[in-house]
């Protein structure tokens, strides 16, 4: 089974983007940890206590009865939200999160984004994902473990620009749309509290039903890959 890292910019970005898939690998009992690079406040309806609350009871739900998924703040205390920086102080503490979990896969945000946080998260962990794998430099928070190099690196959509995704391949999460929804809903102070936003879980539901429509499933999550996925035999595509 495989450690997976999935790095969000803010608590409920993991979970808008592939709350399905997390549900889906935490099921078939790959390791998940879920790193938030911030606290995400401040919001209009929300604070460091509620979103702390709102983003472990998230996890909760997507975690397999015996395969509890890990949330972690980058740090303990995260990075300034609204004003993530590219730095080699951010880089190195989020290579030491990936020797700490052994992380083989990494899940950050697509890189093409109207909010700074995002952009600059997702160039953070591209950048410590070759840091991580440095010999005779000790990593902030890597409890001891040996450098490596996550073998893969996936973006997943938390976008606010205003497109639609184009993306490498799609997960089928038929199964899993419910335990995505509850999750996101965890998340009230921002989409039951904010009435501005409560419009977002039936725009995931729309996407899901869009995405999975593409590849014959009842549910799906795009995802985008820069390296490319090798096949063995025609049996990865169905045949």
């Amino acid at each position: 089974m495989a450690s997976i890292l999935v790095v969000g910019p803010h608590p409920d970005d993991q979970e808008l983007g592939m709350g399905g898939t997390i549900a889906l690998l935490a099921s078939q009992g790959h390791r998940i940890t879920l790193l938030d690079m911030t606290n995400g406040e401040p919001t209009p309806h929300g604070d460091e206590a509620t979103r702390a609350r709102e983003a472990a009871a998230a996890a909760e739900l997507l975690s397999a009865p015996t395969n509890p998924v890990k949330r972690l703040m980058l740090g303990g205390q995260g990075l300034p939200n609204r004003y993530v920086q590219h730095t080699l102080e951010a880089r190195h503490q989020v290579a030491g999160v990936i020797r700490a979990v052994q992380a083989q896969i990494l899940f950050v945000p697509f890189p093409e984004d109207a909010h700074p946080d995002h952009r600059a998260v997702t160039r953070i962990v591209e950048d410590a994902r070759f840091d991580a794998k440095l010999s005779k430099v000790q990593m902030p928070g890597d409890e001891g473990q040996p450098p490596l190099y996550p073998k893969w690196l996936f973006y997943y959509y938390a976008t606010h620009l205003r497109w639609v995704a184009d993306p490498s391949f799609i997960v089928d999460i038929s199964g899993f749309e419910q335990h995505k929804r509850e999750a996101v809903l965890a998340y009230r102070s921002q989409f039951v509290t904010n009435e501005a936003n409560r419009k977002v879980i039936e725009w995931v539901h729309a996407a899901g039903v869009y995405f999975g429509s593409r590849i014959a499933a009842a549910s799906g999550e795009p995802f985008f890959t820069k390296e490319p996925l090798g096949l063995r035999t025609l049996a990865s595509l169905g045949f």
